[in-house]
């Protein structure tokens, strides 16, 4: 890019910077279009990392030495390591074939990272549960992992909600360095509006701005849900 141009970007006033970043080439479509990737690699990252978060919650709450090494091994590994390294490796070393869908790489890679987190949420839910459920559980005839299934776990996922709502909504913005392995999710796709126009504010904002949306409007959902629980126990 010569310095004539870069003269005449900066001389562009805010609302031909807007023009420029959003609507000429229809390129609020390329938003729209990222965003549309985010969404997928967080909801199958946090379906993925739920079900792994309860697997290893309960294998780490186990009797079994091997089966408590092994779920701290993951939780110690992937909370321990970050989560780009963990996307790069997932997707250039686990899945190296030139077929690699780098959507299904972003939901392997940030689910296994969330479930790690998950595991340790339920956990602290669990222990959160007072002790003498358990046992009322045991006296009324039910085995251990029975009492497990119907009384302690319902208790401590709704203990957990607070928490595990936050984890969601940090995965959302961890999504953003999806684009290190080359997927077109938002982020990635303002770093493409960027190259064409050679103007950063307006794209870098209209993300910012977007995750935001995203993030508060998940905030207020979960909190309505929580109160709706809080209802429930009052009754």
């Amino acid at each position: 890019m010569g310095i004539g141009s870069i003269y005449a970007v900066c001389a562009l006033t805010f609302a031909e910077k807007l023009y420029q970043g959003l609507i000429y080439a229809d390129r609020w479509k390329l938003y729209l279009e990222g965003l549309g990737y985010s969404l997928q690699i967080t909801l199958g990252a946090i379906v993925l990392g739920t079900v792994l978060g309860i697997v290893f919650c309960l294998l780490k709450i186990s009797t079994s030495r091997i089966l408590r090494f092994i779920a701290n091994v993951y939780i110690d590994v992937v909370r321990g390591t970050p989560v780009v390294v963990q996307l790069l490796l997932v997707y250039f070393v686990i899945l190296s074939s030139p077929d690699t869908s780098k959507l299904v790489a972003s939901v392997l890679a940030f689910g296994i990272n969330s479930g790690a987190y998950v595991a340790e949420i339920i956990r602290a839910g669990i222990n959160s549960v007072d002790p003498g459920q358990m046992e009322a559980g045991r006296s009324l005839g039910l085995s251990r992992s029975q009492a497990m299934r119907f009384i302690i776990l319902p208790q401590a996922i709704k203990n957990s909600l607070p928490t595990y709502a936050s984890e969601f909504i940090v995965l959302i913005k961890e999504t953003a360095v999806a684009g290190y392995i080359g997927m077109q999710d938002l982020t990635k796709m303002s770093s493409t509006i960027i190259s064409r126009t050679y103007e950063s504010s307006v794209p870098l904002i209209t993300v910012a701005l977007i995750y935001l949306a995203i993030t508060l409007g998940l905030s207020k959902l979960f909190a309505h849900l929580e109160r709706r629980m809080n209802v429930g126990d009052r009754r």
